[in-house]
């Protein structure tokens, strides 16, 4: 579920949520570390998506990248 564009996109809009709320337990100067968990509507369809840094070398899923209808 999700290429890698996208999943990079939404972590650069979760970091940017996070980072909007101004909470004083964050870390100021270096990325937030989060895991979202996201569930398709099948079983079998589901995603962990992390903050960008923790994925230096994302894998690539054929599958994942062909149902990327805006292709980098």
């Amino acid at each position: 579920m999700f290429s890698v564009r996208q999943k990079r996109e939404v972590s650069e809009a979760v970091q940017k949520i996070l980072r909007d709320t101004d909470h004083p337990e964050l870390p100021k100067n270096r990325e937030i570390n989060f895991c979202l968990e996201v569930f398709g509507v099948n079983e079998w369809s589901w995603s962990n998506i992390h903050n960008n840094g923790a994925v230096e070398s994302p894998s690539v899923n054929p599958w994942n990248e062909s149902q990327d209808k805006e292709k980098s």
